[in-house]
């Protein structure tokens, strides 16, 4: 058995004695995700979240986020209210949420609509979001990774602290707001018959707009995954503002693709494809392969 499947099994064991708690069947349960917190479908309609250890106070902010946004008609992933939450097993939270039905990742105007309405909301007064971290653990997930050479964590680590210096010095562009953190089109998804519908809440916090705008525009300038069109699309239902013209545009999306580069090493110890894929990326940043880019997700 390789390494990733004992993750598997650690997961579905947290999922049954959390299950045994709430009162809740696991039969058929199905793992959709198995990245820093499992995702899994039960047959019920019920997907379980199991996050990261001693991410409790996460876990809570999560649930009271759904409520918020669902109460200012922001469609966005609903809790089950009938299960007392979190339960807790190992340290490590997990709540129950309703199923989506069959869906399909958001277009780019679709994602531009939502997050133009998100950051107009003033922010929450009923619990405290957090400030965004765009550095929060990047320079540890570098030192600590056993799979990349020498040569490349320096250049990370370079990169990472000129990319620091460059993100102090610039001027702030507005207010900070209400921000998703991960907004990318699998991240608000559109039922058959329903609205876009926001998912993972785990970084949701106040910041930069331009943080939720950089996601969809690097795709578009530096992977070419989206046309002019869609890219105008997006643009056009944001309200007009296009951050790649914004003169630090390049400095957040280069943090940006530095933190994605932290992801695919962090899965590289237990899994041979990410350690490929981050080779590859580390060789991208370094300027080893021409744009536009081609990148695996994890």
């Amino acid at each position: 058995m390789n390494h990733h499947s004992g993750l598997h099994h650690n997961a579905y064991e947290i999922l049954s004695r959390a299950a045994k708690l709430s009162g809740i069947d696991t039969h058929g349960a199905v793992m959709i995700r198995d990245g820093s917190h499992a995702v899994i479908e039960l047959p019920n309609g019920i997907v379980a979240r199991i996050g990261e250890p001693h991410s409790y106070q996460t876990a809570q902010r999560e649930l009271c986020i759904s409520q918020w946004l669902n109460r200012n008609r922001i469609a966005t992933v609903q809790a089950v209210d009938s299960i007392p939450q979190p339960a807790v097993v190992d340290e490590r939270p997990v709540t129950w949420w309703k199923l989506i039905p069959e869906h399909r990742p958001s277009t780019p105007e679709e994602l531009g609509n939502v997050l133009r309405r998100l950051h107009a909301l003033a922010p929450p007064t009923d619990f405290q979001l957090p400030s965004y971290t765009p550095f929060d653990g990047l320079r540890e997930r570098i030192e600590s990774a056993i799979t990349i050479d020498a040569g490349d964590r320096s250049w990370l680590l370079d990169h990472c602290t000129r990319l620091r210096q460059q993100y102090n010095e610039i001027d702030y562009p507005a207010t900070e707001c209400v921000i998703h953190g991960d907004a990318w089109q699998a991240n608000l998804v559109v039922p058959f018959s329903g609205e876009p519908t926001v998912l993972d809440l785990d970084k949701v916090s106040v910041g930069w707009r331009e943080w939720d705008l950089v996601q969809l525009a690097v795709d578009y300038t530096d992977f070419r995954r989206i046309t002019d069109s869609q890219y105008h699309s997006f643009v056009t239902a944001y309200g007009g503002y296009d951050v790649t013209r914004w003169p630090s545009y390049r400095v957040l999306a280069d943090i940006q693709e530095l933190r994605w580069v932290g992801f695919a090493i962090s899965r590289s110890d237990a899994r041979h494809t990410a350690a490929i894929e981050s080779d590859h990326r580390i060789a991208c940043l370094r300027g080893l392969v021409p744009r536009p880019w081609t990148w695996t997700a994890l």
